[in-house]
């Protein structure tokens, strides 16, 4: 089987927009083994993604569109499609209560042209989308497979994840069962280093490697006639992934960094708080974005100033002036201080040099993180080049997996 996929939006033609959706649907078509050829962009522009449409259905078995789906004039991909299928468009009450619903929970009068996002081609197959309000849906004609996914990356992943996917997984002649495992410590290119006698040798299960922001990730992937058989063969290849990448390894099947930590902070009766510079209370973000991070977490203190360093968090004057603000030892006295004020068994703290600017003489993108725990003080010291953004993302992962490492006894 091979695929093409067909994103439909002016915006992304003039590059308001970078087209995600893309990325992540090809690597899920990988994963499936379906092949993909061609991707191509398309206007709102009905004339030239009749013409498209026509393309991809001459080249492809199955065509996948992302975009289009909303409830103005310039929203034709459903139409466009059905008129190349010979589809008849009905209006499926299901969607069009779900779309209704979703006005009343946001306290909004929901306009007659929404009405719109719930018309569909007769006799689909309907993707609810609890994302957003345009359903997704899928059908088969002459043929050919097609599936429509809505533009927004929030919208679109989950349903290509929870709908799409299991919707093509009979075209893919079996079961695939994936695992992730999760990485922090390693670049991609020392991970896949690892990872690279053991990726030559296998074919089914398979393993990527992938890299993210601060952290990378391993995905295993087997196919098979049930799932129970796939699970069956991912076990043994999952462990020799994990042994061979050791202590870097955060999680299997996990969200993220925060998650572990914070679920083994339950876990554990354990509370967290938190002193930032140069991260300017991201870290704190990252923790509390979580349902439930109240369990463990006290507070923090966005602490830019020396006045504020000072005054709350009792850092030595006489260490700012010796070390300056950004120094190990500073790092450490924030985080002892974070513990104190809040009570907690671990106080974080965080100062840098975030840029774009140096600051007392240091250079960008050196971080000093510090972590106080139970009397214990881990201090690590980052550099890197990246921009102003990485450099404070990867303080926040840094202090998250010093807190990780100590939990799980590998530190």
């Amino acid at each position: 089987m091979n695929a093409e996929l067909i994103a439909v939006g002016t915006e992304i033609l003039l590059g308001d927009i970078v087209n995600t959706d893309a990325q992540v649907i090809s690597r899920g078509l990988s994963e499936l083994g379906i092949n993909v050829y061609y991707q191509t962009v398309v206007g709102d522009n009905p004339t030239r993604l009749e013409r498209a449409i026509r393309e991809a259905k001459d080249r492809a078995d199955i065509i996948i569109t992302t975009g289009g789906l909303g409830p103005t004039l310039d929203d034709l991909t459903k139409e466009t499609l059905a008129k190349v299928f010979g589809k008849t468009m009905a209006l499926h009450e299901p969607s069009l209560a779900h779309i209704k619903e979703f006005f009343q929970k946001i306290g909004r009068e929901m306009t007659p042209n929404n009405e719109k996002q719930a018309w569909l081609p007769e006799g689909c197959t309907v993707f609810e989308n609890k994302w957003g309000t345009a359903p997704g849906c899928g059908f088969e004609a002459g043929g050919k497979h097609v599936l429509m996914l809505p533009g927004p990356p929030r919208e679109c992943t989950p349903m290509w994840e929870q709908c799409a996917k299991p919707y093509l997984y009979p075209l893919a002649g079996g079961c695939i069962v994936s695992r992730s495992v999760r990485v922090m410590g390693l670049g991609e290119s020392a991970m896949e280093a690892r990872l690279h006698d053991l990726m030559a040798s296998m074919t089914n299960p398979t393993i990527a490697p992938y890299a993210k922001v601060s952290e990378c990730f391993a995905r295993v992937t087997a196919m098979a006639d049930t799932e129970a058989e796939a699970e069956q063969m991912l076990t043994p290849v999952v462990q020799q992934v994990t042994d061979l990448l050791g202590a870097d390894v955060y999680g299997i099947d996990v969200d993220s960094l925060e998650q572990v930590v914070g679920d083994t902070l339950r876990q554990r009766g354990m509370t967290l708080a938190v002193a930032e510079s140069c991260t300017g209370g991201l870290l704190s973000k990252r923790i509390t974005d979580l349902p439930g991070a109240s369990d463990y977490y006290k507070g923090g203190v966005c602490s830019y100033t020396n006045e504020v360093k000072i005054n709350l968090l009792g850092v030595q004057p006489d260490t700012l002036a010796q070390y300056g603000a950004v120094s190990a030892q500073t790092a450490e006295q924030m985080a002892a201080g974070a513990a104190q004020v809040f009570g907690t068994d671990i106080g974080v703290g965080i100062t840098g040099v975030a840029g774009p600017d140096p600051s007392e003489g240091k250079e960008v993108g050196l971080v000093y993180i510090s972590v106080w725990f139970q009397g214990e003080l881990i201090t690590r010291e980052t550099r890197n080049s990246l921009g102003r953004d990485r450099v404070r993302n990867q303080a926040a992962s840094n202090a998250l997996d010093i807190i990780r490492r100590k939990l799980q006894g590998v530190l």
